[in-house]
């Protein structure tokens, strides 16, 4: 499952598939809190939504989109505080997590690791064949961040076990 957090908008999507192979789209949302609300209720939100998305399609691992830094400092942290929750829900529920930058999912799904928005969604669109876009945006970049995982996930977890560490958590 792949998260790409946020909190007015989290973007929810689930694969199954191989490295190597495009994978199936399973299910892909949006979980949406009022950005007039309390942080505490928004964040529970965030929580159930989530824990809804686990429970209705019981992946095997959590992946979510790192935060990176931006100018707009409110951003960061609430899009900081919705990760936390993200990996918190994973955790929760004994699943391997693992995060990986926006430039990382960029390049295992564009071959670019400075791909813009829409280039990520057509590709997105192309590797899981579907009829149409996902949308919006944090819908496709939480499908990107699930095949990036797919494909990278097992391979980051080998090297990690290599180096004695038990892999990506």
């Amino acid at each position: 499952m792949g998260i790409d957090p946020g909190l007015t908008r989290c973007g929810v999507g689930v694969v199954e598939g191989r490295p190597g192979a495009p994978g199936t789209m399973i299910a892909v949302g949006v979980i949406r809190t009022d950005p007039k609300a309390p942080l505490a209720d928004r964040l529970l939100a965030l929580d159930d939504g989530l824990r809804a998305f686990l429970e209705d399609h019981q992946p095997e691992a959590v992946a979510v989109e790192r935060v990176f830094s931006q100018h707009n400092v409110a951003s960061v942290i609430g899009t900081a505080q919705a990760s936390g929750i993200a990996l918190l829900a994973g955790a929760r529920l004994g699943l391997p997590t693992a995060t990986y930058t926006p430039s990382e999912a960029k390049a295992a799904i564009c071959g670019n690791g400075a791909a813009d928005k829409q280039q990520v969604t057509t590709m997105i669109t192309r590797i899981l064949r579907l009829k149409e876009a996902p949308k919006p945006a944090d819908a496709a970049d939480a499908l990107a961040i699930a095949v990036c995982h797919l494909w990278r996930g097992g391979m980051k977890a080998r090297l990690a076990a290599a180096a004695g560490n038990g892999g990506p958590r």
